[in-house]
């Protein structure tokens, strides 16, 4: 049992206390994820899910923020984005509340880089006090970089011009590739066993951000930073900037910049010159790096405290509830639809009109079926007639005259069958096949 009443939570306090524990400890955060559940409510502002092929969160993008996004997101889309982890108190999910979206690859790499950079920064790696300043008297130089590539021939050929005392010595390694970062490290490790040279310059020539990439390693950072021997880093172009040249001691803008910076000639003030523009260009972004993460903290502050957010979570309540409704009365119509339909159904098993077509279809019937058995019935009795015609014309008395014998008749119209039956000066009536003839007896002649 709790000791007292303030050690029992309600629901509502550990939401709020879970919420401000994540917001926190946890600053803004970069995740690239597929969107699913993706809406977009009357409100304006945009919910979906993130997740990957075993984990999902669920998001929110403000009016605000969604409004600078130039593309439409849709389910199914991978996408790159930016922000802070917070916690939904009405229903306890916690959820990354978003302010920056762009389609996973546009950039990836760029923020990778931005967040290297801070990390790293945070880390002191970039810090101006670590830079050692470069030997007085170079004999040889360590060259880190491509046997074949441009940059050694250029490296070469300044030195030759302006010094060619100094001695340079090759430490072959890949400048591109997956493999390249690890290989430019054991050749700095190589370097430092070795202990030859007064100086190493880890250098390529130009090429793209996806080019230059193995100079934006975490390992080879740290490489560069725990080298014995002072570094120079000398990639791509003027314009081009990596990891390893804010690490190095010295950031040369081109591999022949580099060589120039490590002769000595009649300019050597020029050199002298150029080598603390350089390091103050460094400090220069250390400086703002420091200022940039502080800025972070700060807004990552202000956004914590921001009223604003007490406005998006009632907001966010309301769409929810208004897609609760919206779908409620979805259902509601689908099922009112449903029983319509059901009812009509019903009506139509049961119109009259249907009765009525029934019946008639049902009388059709049995018309056709009174018809059908009354021609069966009349043939039948035809048949019977014709057969009784045939046995009447048979017994016929006409039937008996049409072969040559007659009838006699008495005067009372009997026929007569004996002759015991007249008399005589009787007179009878004689019917033959044709006609009849009357006749007076004369006498009568009895049977034998």
């Amino acid at each position: 049992m709790p000791k007292n009443k303030t050690d029992v939570y309600t629901v509502s306090r550990l939401n709020g206390e879970v919420r401000q524990l994540l917001e926190g400890q946890l600053s803004r955060v970069w995740l690239n994820a597929e969107i699913s559940n993706f809406s977009a409510p009357n409100s304006g502002h945009w919910y979906l899910t993130l997740k990957d092929t075993r984990s999902q969160i669920r998001c929110a993008m403000f009016k605000g923020r969604n409004q600078q996004i130039t593309f439409r997101p849709a389910n199914g889309q991978q996408v790159l984005v930016r922000g802070n982890i917070s916690v939904y108190e009405p229903r306890g999910d916690y959820q990354l509340l978003i302010d920056s979206m762009q389609p996973a690859g546009d950039g990836l790499l760029a923020q990778q880089y931005e967040a290297l950079k801070l990390k790293l920064s945070s880390e002191g790696l970039f810090a101006t006090h670590t830079k050692r300043d470069l030997p007085q008297q170079i004999q040889r130089i360590g060259v880190i970089t491509s046997p074949t590539g441009a940059a050694i021939r250029d490296i070469l050929h300044v030195l030759t011009r302006r010094d060619p005392s100094i001695e340079v010595i090759i430490y072959p390694a890949q400048v591109q590739g997956a493999s390249a970062a690890r290989g430019l490290g054991q050749a700095i490790a190589t370097a430092n066993a070795r202990n030859e040279v007064d100086v190493l310059l880890l250098t390529r020539g130009g090429g793209s951000l996806e080019d230059l990439w193995c100079f934006n390693d975490e390992k080879l950072a740290h490489c560069i930073y725990n080298s014995a021997i002072p570094m120079i880093s000398a990639v791509g172009h003027e314009i081009d900037t990596t990891i390893s040249d804010y690490v190095a001691d010295l950031r040369a803008p081109t591999p022949s910049a580099a060589a120039e910076l490590l002769s000595k000639d009649t300019v050597n003030k020029q050199q002298k010159l150029l080598a603390q523009r350089s390091r103050l260009k460094q400090s220069w972004q250390h400086f703002l790096l420091q200022k940039k993460a502080h800025a972070d903290r700060l807004n990552h502050q202000l956004y914590r405290q921001d009223p604003k957010r007490r406005l998006q979570t009632f907001q966010q309540g309301f769409d929810e509830v208004q897609l609760k409704l919206t779908n409620a009365i979805e259902r509601y119509f689908n099922k009112l639809n449903l029983k319509q339909q059901a009812l009509l159904h019903r009506l139509n098993n049961q119109s009259p009109s249907r009765t009525l077509t029934l019946n008639a279809n049902q009388l059709s019937h049995l018309k056709k079926r009174l018809f059908d058995a009354m021609s069966t019935l009349m043939g039948h009795k035809e048949q019977q007639h014709k057969h009784l015609t045939q046995q009447l014309d048979t017994i016929s008395p006409l039937a008996t005259l049409s072969r040559g014998y007659s009838i006699t008749f008495d005067s009372q119209d009997q026929v007569i069958r004996n002759s015991n039956e007249l008399n005589p000066e009787d007179t009878i009536t004689t019917r033959l096949r044709h006609g009849q003839v009357q006749s007076r007896v004369i006498n009568t002649i009895p049977e034998k």
